[in-house]
């Protein structure tokens, strides 16, 4: 059950029973404290107001029409009109006791699923990936992975830049150098290097590269050769990296921007007979009122250039009718930085005025911020150059593999070479997931390895802690696999259940507003009520049927723990 969504559901009627309006939200939330109850309805004074009346009086009168008695202890008024939720203890533990044989913990799958387009990676090719590839990478892969656990449709696309300039320079270059394209894809990145040095510097060169452009796009046979040669060579590399981040990304998914290449002419050519298109300097716009720069100056979304190629706006038009019509989305993310804010809410924009998609289908920007270093600039090398991802996640294994040989040296080698992988990418890429994705952060390997706080390292322990206890003569069900009835001795005990009721709402918020901090927060809090319920209440010492219940509720945060950290691509350990 979606506990905050039935208490919602509940106040909202009692309050529209009392005379509130019909859309009047009851606004509910866990608690601050124990002693204002568990959840709190924060939506009568917003509809006092409305009203015109005493707030008290409109919390009086919705108490009167509430019927929680079957959930709630007591509900009482507090300050100018809250409403404080107690829920009661039989019916905690009832909810509780009802999870231990559930493999969804509690989560409902949707009741109208959606067709979901998740838009996310999108490195371009033609040299490897960075770590300005890794927020796009982890958030929209934690993103899919949820969604998909609440039964929606996901469809994964990753739109490569696999089409452009860049692969004009590196044909340009291998014909002009004699090299050869079967080259090592590390060899390809000093090859790209060297060939955007040339592209810089040489006038001529730069222009033999934009006539390659031309002859790719025209279809030239031999170009096409050359061109997937580059292409097979960044695809073997990018799949190398998903594979060793976990990211659920395949060739399958693969959507870029060749794909929609002999779309272009029609997408502007559709502008156009809508009435949308204006020349400016030769190139062909879109000039919506609603764009204007400081000064006033409408902006333009340009959809073909001067010398008629087009731009990155033309083909995420494509895009989203392919995405519309052909996949027929729903909800579409692209899960891209923020410094794209304005590029997308213009390209949103045209492409509902043009009717490529309609209102019934939502348009996101899943905007993230910059990674940034210790000294607060974008993250780089010592030396200042850009941070291949591989070489990071490397650097992760490394640091995780001293830090479990240093905490526990006599495990066996091969073992504390497996721990450090799940912990070392799991502790990037929670470091990462935990920030609230519209924030800059500060990359930081003390605190992103440290066993202490909101990191993964610490999940994870948190879930070997608990599987320890079943490695003490008990089998891996926890001595029973469901039917026990819960007990609530201790306030620990309680504290821990009515975390574990909280998943089903955390995951609804973090899949509708496409913030997965919120399933981070929600598994820190977890792992901290974990903590106090096994520092307050003893579980393999106690006497039966206690025993068994506090055994029930370690098994339950095992499994939430390790589902949850699933849904955000981090495996888990069964020791550290």
């Amino acid at each position: 059950m979606n506990l905050r969504r039935e208490l919602e559901s509940r106040i909202h009627d009692a309050l529209v029973a009392a005379g509130a309006p019909a859309d009047s939200p009851a606004l509910i939330v866990p608690s601050a404290r124990p002693q204002f109850g568990d959840y709190q309805a924060n939506g009568v004074m917003s509809a006092a107001k409305r009203m015109k009346i005493n707030p008290r009086e409109l919390a009086g009168k919705t108490q009167q029409f509430l019927k929680l008695d079957d959930l709630a202890r007591k509900v009482e008024i507090a300050g100018p009109g809250f409403l404080n939720i107690h829920l009661r203890d039989e019916w905690v533990a009832a909810q509780v006791a009802g999870l231990q044989d559930d493999p969804r913990l509690g989560v409902a799958a949707a009741s109208e699923p959606q067709k979901v387009v998740v838009d996310y990676s999108a490195p371009n090719l033609a040299k490897e990936m960075h770590v300005g590839h890794l927020r796009s990478t982890i958030i929209g892969d934690a993103m899919a992975r949820v969604l998909g656990f609440l039964g929606h449709n996901v469809i994964r696309q990753n739109h490569v830049g696999d089409w452009g300039t860049q692969f004009g320079m590196l044909i340009a270059y291998m014909e002009s150098s004699s090299s050869d394209a079967s080259a090592p894809i590390g060899d390809l990145e000093d090859f790209y290097r060297q060939a955007k040095k040339k592209f810089d510097e040489d006038a001529a060169f730069a222009d033999l590269a934009r006539a390659y452009v031309v002859r790719l796009q025209g279809g030239d046979k031999d170009v096409l050769a050359k061109w997937k040669v580059f292409l097979e060579k960044s695809l073997a590399h990018c799949q190398a990296v998903y594979d060793r981040l976990g990211a659920l990304l395949t060739e399958a998914d693969i959507r870029g921007e060749s794909a929609y290449n002999a779309d272009l002419p029609v997408v502007v050519e559709d502008l156009g007979k809508q009435g949308l298109l204006k020349e400016s300097q030769g190139a062909l716009c879109v000039f919506l009122p609603e764009f204007v720069g400081k000064d006033g100056a409408p902006l333009p979304l340009i959809v073909r250039k001067s010398d008629e190629g087009f731009l990155y706006a033309t083909t995420d038009l494509a895009a989203i009718r392919y995405r519309v019509k052909s996949l027929d989305a729903k909800r579409i993310l692209y899960v891209v930085d923020a410094r794209q804010s304005l590029h997308f809410r213009q390209v949103f924009a045209v492409a509902r005025k043009a009717g490529f998609a309609g209102d019934d289908v939502s348009l996101e920007h899943v905007a993230f911020g910059t990674m940034m270093g210790e000294d607060g600039k974008p993250f780089k090398t010592r030396t200042g150059g850009t941070v291949k991802l591989m070489d990071l996640l490397d650097e992760a294994q490394r640091k995780a593999y001293d830090l479990v040989t240093d905490k526990n040296p006599e495990l066996d080698e091969e073992l504390r070479r497996r721990i450090a992988r799940a912990v070392g990418v799991g502790a990037v890429k929670y470091a990462d997931l935990s920030q609230n994705r519209t924030s800059d952060y500060v990359f930081s390997w003390e605190k992103m390895l440290s066993l202490d706080g909101n990191t993964a390292p610490y999940m994870q322990y948190a879930y070997a802690r608990i599987r320890s206890i079943f490695r003490k003569g008990l089998d891996q069900a926890g001595g029973q696999s469901g039917g026990v009835k819960i007990t609530l001795e201790s306030p620990a005990e309680r504290s821990l259940c009515l975390k574990i009721l909280q998943l089903p709402e955390t995951l609804e918020v973090a899949a509708g507003e496409s913030l997965p901090n919120m399933l981070c927060a929600y598994l820190y809090e977890l792992a901290g009520a974990f903590m106090s319920f096994y520092e307050n209440c003893p579980v393999l010492q106690s006497p039966e049927p206690l025993r068994s219940s506090r055994l029930s509720l370690c098994r339950i945060t095992a499994e939430i723990l390790k589902t949850s950290l699933g849904l955000l691509g981090i495996e888990v350990v069964e020791q550290m």
